[in-house]
């Protein structure tokens, strides 16, 4: 009865009709008769009633009632339904490996189908492949798309290759599915990245993010003009209205204050593109990281003399300027309890192996000793203005003498202390290390960097503070953490050591940043 009550005095979270059934009236009633509610049966995930009742609309838990009435379910026939929808990338490739990854882990036996025009769909056994335990439905769209299904109720998890904007926030908010950037209704599951490509054999090899802006503005025309041969330059980029070509225009052609030439060579996917660029000697193309095939990748470089090329580290680290996140964001209600495992499964080492698999970066921490960073702390040196003086630079060489940097980033929004979309995912996925014991018995430090605006003193201070406050947010997020099992500190370097050039917006985003070294 208690269960009952509580649920009929609480504001309740929602779910959609996952249930076979149809929408109609039930009764639930306390296992020892004392409480009744009655309405309409809205859905049941296999553990708990979603009705509309005189009360609004509550979430019952099955196993403290009774349910009378033709909307009852049928208990024994349960079988959970929900629906991943967004991305197409990621539908089509990330999303799958993950679902046939989970049937393996948990012992499903596993069939798909081809839907035309919508994506896939999955159905998932019990080990003795007799009884259907779950429909699990692919929509191949795009994460605008996927975010619209999610307010049409076509979907139950949306995933995308962008953060979700302000209006669909407000959108989904007042739909009652809570709020899409609250830590606990997104996550980045994967991160991918875009890289300019060309032909084997073109010899330039470097770019900077203006002169890509230009080449694809149609302000450069030539290869000559970059260095290479005196030839016209052809530009080849995915559908425009599609996630790559709109994330390029976002983060390099609107962001240069330039507009999209005409005169492009339009492809329907990633692989076309890279096809069409392995066989155009004067050719360059916007593709994935983990799609990049025969082609010859660019690396991307700073008027300061800083570059960056697209690497697992580099983009697990958020290093390289057109790193993607690849996101996945949840309703503010109850999923199946078959859903809550699959998504908890992609939290796990196996879903991570999966994910390197089938050519994304995972989330799993890399160590890079310092022997390993010589170019970064050599630009560090060449950069250095004269407010970072001699003893600042070797105070920081000191810190980081025997010690590791993890590929786990925290960036920051400018002149404060906020933490970046991606960069709040990260707090969970830190904190999560700390409470399974993955840095027992060693030290973090938590290294805070600013960017070059301001005078030394401020932003050695503002690195401080930022270094306090990652550490701070991480251990908030834990739960179960001893912090006797742990050393951690933190400092701050201020603009002593930059990851890019602090002339383009993006170089100064990133390096605002805290870094983790361990020993």
């Amino acid at each position: 009865m208690a269960i009952l009550r509580a649920a009929i005095l609480a504001a309740l979270l929602l779910f959609p009709a996952l249930s076979p059934a149809i929408a109609d009236d039930v009764t639930l009633t306390s296992r020892d008769g004392a409480l009744e509610i009655s309405g309409t049966l809205l859905g049941f995930d296999g553990e708990f009633y979603r009705v509309d009742t005189e009360f609004g609309i509550l979430t019952v838990d099955g196993s403290g009632v009774n349910c009378v009435g033709p909307g009852c379910p049928m208990l024994g026939a349960y079988k959970a339904r929900f629906t991943i929808s967004g991305a197409r990338s990621m539908g089509e490739v990330l999303i799958p490996a993950m679902i046939e990854g989970f049937a393996l882990n948990t012992g499903y036996a596993l069939a798909r189908e081809t839907l035309p025009g919508t994506g896939l769909l999955y159905r998932l056994y019990d080990e003795s492949g007799g009884t259907e335990a779950a429909e699990i439905t692919v929509r191949l769209t795009s994460s605008a798309e996927g975010f619209a299904d999610l307010l049409g109720e076509q979907a139950d998890i949306v995933v995308s290759l962008r953060e979700v904007s302000s209006q669909e926030r407000a959108l989904v908010r007042d739909a009652g599915l809570g709020d899409l950037r609250g830590l606990r209704q997104f996550r980045v599951i994967a991160r991918d990245a875009l890289v300019p490509i060309v032909a084997p054999g073109n010899p330039v090899r470097r770019l900077t993010l203006q002169q890509l802006a230009d080449i694809f503005a149609g302000r450069i025309t030539r290869w000559s003009e970059l260095g290479g041969e005196e030839a016209p330059i052809t530009l080849h980029l995915t559908d425009p209205d599609g996630d790559i070509a709109q994330l390029f225009i976002a983060r390099v052609i609107a962001s240069n204050e330039v507009g999209l030439s005409p005169d492009l060579r339009l492809h329907g996917t990633v692989r076309g593109l890279v096809d069409a660029i392995s066989e155009d000697p004067f050719g360059i193309g916007i593709s994935t990281f983990s799609q990049s095939g025969l082609a010859d990748v660019v690396t991307l470089t700073g008027a300061c003399g800083y570059e960056v090329a697209a690497t697992s580290e580099s983009i697990k680290a958020g290093d390289y300027p057109l790193t993607t996140p690849m996101y996945l964001y949840l309703p503010g209600r109850r999923l199946p309890k078959l859903a809550r495992d699959f998504l908890g499964y992609m939290r796990t080492g196996s879903a991570q192996l999966v994910t390197r698999r089938v050519g994304f970066v995972d989330q799993t921490f890399t160590e890079i000793p310092i022997s390993e960073q010589g170019a970064r702390l050599g630009n560090a040196i060449r950069s250095a203005g004269p407010e970072v003086s001699l003893d600042e630079l070797q105070r920081m060489m000191a810190l980081f003498n025997g010690k590791r940097r993890v590929t786990l980033t925290f960036r920051f929004l400018g002149g404060s202390t906020v933490l970046d979309v991606p960069s709040r995912a990260n707090l969970a996925l830190l904190a999560a290390a700390l409470e399974a014991g993955a840095y027992d018995g060693r030290r973090l430090t938590f290294v805070g960097f600013s960017d070059g605006e301001g005078t030394a003193e401020i932003n050695r201070d503002l690195s401080q503070r930022r270094a306090e406050a990652v550490m701070s947010a991480v251990l908030g997020e834990t739960e179960v953490f001893d912090r006797s099992r742990v050393a951690l500190a933190a400092d701050g370097f201020g603009e002593a050591l930059p990851m890019a050039c602090d002339d383009t917006g993006w170089g100064r985003r990133v390096n605002r940043r805290v870094e983790i070294w361990v020993d």
